[in-house]
This record gives structure tokens, sequence and C-alpha cells, in this order.
């Protein structure tokens, strides 16, 4: 997978806690109420956003394992959490799905994650959750929608080359991108979870500017790679998405969605 810094992730965690379906979390929740202590696996932990979103919203007992393929990442993880608190670390690659540590998992979490990976490998990972009972948790799944209060004639052209981007590969075959919350919903329903799906998108006003900075200064490669527009196009099209940052009102919505799979 291609790997993301820690100033990224840090710039973006308070939207997602912000963007997070309050009512999945309360399903988690509920779900996580049963005699005994319930244990996590949150996948592609990053610096453990999923564990500081969720930490309050579960039981105190719960125990945890975070993996991530990134050295750097879980060390960063691990000094952010600190202590022993009931979660572990461990590096771990997530093509080698046969050896996803699941025995007494109750459910596995991700965020940002799925829109990452392939179909294939989606269907893989619900096959495996799905012969070990686990219940399953993932939040902030890009699901291409971006919107802008001050428009730009390019921006639905920009978007859509943004968003063709996102389906090449990752790391794991040919990204699902903007089809990852379609194609999980099929995945699981299909092997038999009850499945809740909600919107869960960013909303960024002048407050964020450092992250729709980092947002916009994102999208530079992708459209070098899949703009049917010229350098001068795409470079005026960020300058002015840059400086509507600062103008009135102004308001940026980034969709993603939130699933929640539970066993039948």
């Amino acid at each position: 997978m291609s790997g993301f810094d820690t100033d990224w992730l840090s710039l973006r965690e308070p939207a997602d806690k912000a963007a997070r379906a309050p009512a999945l979390v309360e399903l988690l929740t509920r779900y996580l109420q049963t005699p005994g202590a319930p244990t996590i696996l949150d996948i592609g932990c990053g610096t453990g956003s999923t564990w500081r979103a969720l930490e309050r919203h579960v039981p105190e007992d719960t125990n945890w394992l975070l993996l991530d393929h990134d050295p750097l990442l879980l060390e960063e993880a691990e000094r952010s959490i600190g202590g022993d608190r009931g979660v572990a670390f461990r590096q771990f690659n997530l093509n080698d799905l046969e050896d996803l540590p699941l025995e007494g998992v109750s459910v596995v979490t991700a965020s940002a994650l799925f829109d990452l990976v392939s179909e294939d490998f989606c269907a893989a990972f619900c096959d495996r959750i799905a012969s070990q009972g686990c219940g399953f948790y993932a939040a902030l799944n890009y699901d291409g929608v971006i919107r802008w209060s001050h428009r730009h004639p390019l921006d639905d052209d920009m978007v859509d080359a943004f968003n063709r981007h996102q389906q090449t590969d990752k790391g794991f075959g040919s990204a699902l991108g903007p089809g990852a919350g379609d194609c999980l919903e099929r995945l699981l329903e299909t092997a038999g979870y009850r499945v809740r799906r909600m919107p869960s998108p960013w909303r960024m006003d002048g407050n964020a500017a450092a992250l729709q900075q980092a947002f916009l200064s994102g999208f530079r490669q992708p459209l070098r790679e899949m703009s049917k527009h010229s350098m001068a196009e795409i470079e005026a099209w960020l300058s002015f998405r840059l400086s509507a940052i600062a103008a009135p009102e102004s308001l940026c919505e980034v969709g993603h969605t939130d699933i929640i799979a539970l066993p039948a």
C-alpha cells in the first residue's frame, strides 16, 4: 500500500472523528456489551486514530490489537497511545489475509482503508471474517463526492480525474475507490451479515484550512496522470481552489461512508 505520513494523518484525524456516523458507533458499542472482555482487531491502524475515536465508547476491558505494515506508523501509534491499556501492536502485511489473527476477535475495525483495496481483496477479507464470526466496522470509505460552495467550471472534470486515479493500484490490485461502500455492502450481505451503512462526510470550512490545503495538494499528481486538461489549466484550478478556502462562507464537503456488519 502507498505510505501515508504522520503529518497528513494528524491533520485529517479531527475531521475523521467529527465525520463518523454516531448511530453506527452506538451499534458497535451495544454489540460489544457482552459477558467477557471483547477483542477488537484494528487493521491498517496508522497512528491509532480508530482507537482514539472509539476507546471511550467500548467497554473498559476491551482488548485491542493494532496492525499496520508501516513500522514508523506503528511506532507513532504505540508512542501516542502509551502504556499497556489493553493495546498490542503488530507489523502485518494485509496481503497475507490467511494469516490475519482473527481467533477470539469480536470485531475487526478499519478507517479510511477499504477504498484503497481491490474487490478481490474485499471478497477474500469478507470470507475470512465470516468464517470466524467476527463483526466488522469500517469507517470513512471515500465515496467519490466532493463539493465546494464556491464553484469553478472545471470542478467536475477534476474530481472525475481524481476519482479515476483513486481506482489505480495502491498495493492490493485495482482499488475500489468510490465503489468501496457498494462493494462491501454487497459482499457482506452475501456472507450473511446484517449490514448498516451511513454517510460520514468531511465538512471543512475556513477553520480546517490546513487540512483543505493538504487535501488539494494531494490532487496535483493524480491530475497530472489522469486529467485531459493542460498543466496550466490544472494549476489555475488548484490556485482558485486554494484561494477560495479563505472566502466568506467557504465550505468543502468530501463524501465518505461508514459500514457496520454484524453476524446474523
